[in-house]
């Protein structure tokens, strides 16, 4: 069964620590650039909301259904967004990496690659996952192409899945990476981050 702790994750460039109340101002602030609220496919709230989606992140964490991430650029310590493990499945030893966004100014960087390259290695390597999911709306063709381009496989589509904040009925993409692929998905994740300045 796992057991999912509070955990800080590193390498040369970012930081994903622990979700916290201190980072309420700091969240508001990455949302803003690129008013992320506004896009259709995802669901950020807007800069007077960030109270709320953190209590409801952290009840979520005590009940053991997540456990959320504010990701921070180590050169500035600047809070380029947030991501978290979700639909925790301990039983079947399966998590979902989900509720990612990223501040404008730092989407198509390193940051995605380093927070799903942290996240991908301590679900594989330290809690002994089987398989991590990942999910997204059938119309982000962003995600679709970073989901797919981790390696993931696409395992279907939930139709008419979720109401989304503007009333628009969400199809939600399914992707999956099993145990026997991260081997491979890590070593190409590697190379990006060696590649990417």
């Amino acid at each position: 069964m796992l057991h999912i702790e509070p955990v800080t994750l590193s390498t040369d460039k970012l930081v994903l620590r622990p979700l916290s109340v201190e980072d309420i101002p700091a969240l508001a602030e990455a949302a803003a650039d690129g008013a992320q609220w506004e896009k259709k496919t995802t669901t950020v709230p807007r800069p007077e909301g960030f109270a709320a989606y953190v209590q409801k992140a952290l009840e979520l964490q005590a009940a053991g259904l997540a456990l959320p991430f504010t990701t921070v650029v180590k050169d500035g310590g600047r809070v380029a967004g947030c991501t978290r493990y979700m639909n925790i499945d301990a039983a079947n030893h399966r998590v979902e990496i989900g509720t990612t966004w990223i501040a404008g100014s730092w989407q198509r960087t390193f940051v995605n690659t380093h927070a799903k390259f942290l996240m991908l290695r301590h679900a594989f390597e330290n809690l002994d996952c089987l398989a991590v999911e990942l999910r997204t709306h059938r119309l982000n063709d962003q995600s679709r192409t970073a989901i797919e381009r981790l390696g993931a496989k696409l395992d279907g589509i939930l139709r008419q899945h979720m109401i989304m904040p503007d009333g628009h009925v969400r199809d939600t993409v399914v992707y999956s990476i099993i145990r026997e692929e991260w081997p491979a998905v890590k070593a190409g994740l590697e190379r990006r981050m060696t590649d990417r300045p």
